[in-house]
């Protein structure tokens, strides 16, 4: 099937993609123009937390364009300024400022900017197992394949070190319990690297589409008292997992381990209209009161972003969003795990909330990955799960392995059933395919 437009599209070979054309979309469901109704359990990128369409931000959107649709960033507006204050009483304990941008890459650039700036040193050290955004130096920051076509990377000054993916660590993968050893080899980094050049380090507290990895108990402190050491900071990119997707408002809650910054935007407007945010600790803010703060945008707190995004907040607030999905991801969970007992395709299902994947393998003895890793070539087999999958009517995210499940937090009991009714589908063919292989 060809292009149904002149479109370039992302992360992809333009000749051999057939996008859907969707004409609507309206609570857990959206529709193509073959009048085909599709379950949405990725909640298209992780961020239609609201679900489709909900009236409340719809008509505060209607109500802003109609006031004032557009106003140059170094103005304020009612509903930028609503928001900033709002968000300082969601977000954990000393994030207290905020300074807009049109998206996460965005709100990643001007963290690391910020912090560079704060603490006068210049590198950065990220994690392999990590995605921070597509501009230059979130793409310098990210960790998995997708950086590798922007490389070489200009600015320099980031550095990478492992992961806490426990199914698959090199240090505990096959003890009875996690040693923690993910977070020295952190420590290591930092101490090979000179903890004063290093400005901070950035990571998803729980790992997005590069795996949905849950850090072991222990890791974030251990993380939070390295930076306390030698004054770095702790950036926390909660774009994917922020705004009550994982159960609490933001992942690091879990864990009760506050960040210097946090990086948001996905769910702060429910996708709605684009929008990201940096939010930084009374620390950071002050010191910038009387230091230049050499970032800007455009579009930066814009009133139509913002306002969606107010009436967002309030989505979460008197629906009770965060409750429903911790709620909803133990329902979740819980078959999850009766399916990977039952299928021989499946050797781990991970998450929190209704943030979870299920990973394939061609071996559960051996965790050989049922198609390669870190490789955007879906091989025949993970194909034919795909389309499995999509015949009954559902779409969750397929990366590498795994098979992601963030559907919104609106979600029924009843779409979630069906939605994992369609993904067992997908998982009886990997079980065959599987077999033959074996």
């Amino acid at each position: 099937m060809a292009r149904p437009d002149r479109r370039l599209y992302p992360w992809a070979v333009q000749g051999k993609i057939a996008p859907l054309t969707v004409t609507h979309a309206k609570g857990s469901h959206f529709w193509d123009s073959g009048g085909n109704r599709w379950l949405d359990m990725c909640a298209q990128l992780a961020y239609v937390n609201i679900g489709h369409a909900h009236p409340h931000v719809v008509e505060a959107i209607k109500r802003q364009a109609e006031t004032m649709p557009v106003i140059a960033p170094d103005h304020t507006s009612p509903p930028a300024s609503r928001l900033s204050e709002m968000l300082a009483e969601v977000t954990p304990g000393r994030l207290s400022q905020t300074f807009f941008t049109n998206g996460g890459a965005e709100a990643n650039e001007h963290a690391i900017r910020m912090a560079r700036t704060f603490t006068g040193r210049q590198k950065i050290v990220t994690r392999y197992q990590s995605y921070h955004g597509a501009t230059l130096a979130a793409m310098a920051a990210t960790g998995d394949n997708r950086r590798v076509f922007s490389e070489p990377h200009m600015p320099p000054g980031f550095v990478k070190t492992l992961d806490p993916y426990r199914y698959r660590c090199r240090f505990c993968a096959r003890e009875s319990k996690c040693n923690l050893n993910c977070a020295d080899a952190v420590e290591e980094t930092v101490l090979g690297e000179g903890p004063e050049t290093v400005a901070a380090i950035l990571l998803e507290p729980i790992t997005g589409y590069s795996g949905i990895v849950v850090p072991p108990d222990g890791y974030l402190q251990r993380l939070r008292d390295l930076c306390d050491e030698h004054g770095i900071l702790l950036i926390f990119d909660e774009v994917i997992d922020g705004f009550c997707r994982t159960g609490k408002w933001f992942a690091s809650e879990h864990w009760g381990v506050e960040p210097d910054i946090m990086t948001v935007a996905k769910g702060i407007t429910s996708g709605y209209v684009p929008l990201g945010a940096a939010i930084v600790s009374d620390r950071i803010g002050d010191f910038f009161e009387d230091h230049y703060l050499g970032s800007g945008l455009t579009y930066a707190a814009h009133p139509l972003a913002c306002a969606a995004g107010v009436a967002t907040l309030e989505v979460y607030l008197e629906e009770e969003l965060a409750d429903r999905a911790a709620r909803l991801g133990k329902v979740l969970m819980a078959r999850l795990e009766e399916m990977r007992d039952r299928h021989p395709s499946v050797g781990e299902v991970r998450g929190l909330g209704l943030l979870v994947a299920i990973e394939l393998v061609k071996d559960k003895r051996t965790r050989e990955p049922f198609t390669p890793q870190r490789s955007e070539t879906r091989n025949a087999e993970m194909t034919e799960v795909v389309k499995a999958v999509w015949a009954k009517g559902a779409r969750p995210a397929f990366r590498w392995n795994l098979v992601i499940i963030a559907p919104p937090l609106t979600i029924s009991e009843e779409e979630l059933d069906e939605g994992l009714d369609a993904i067992e589908a997908g998982l009886e063919v990997a079980d065959r395919l599987v077999a033959v292989a074996v």
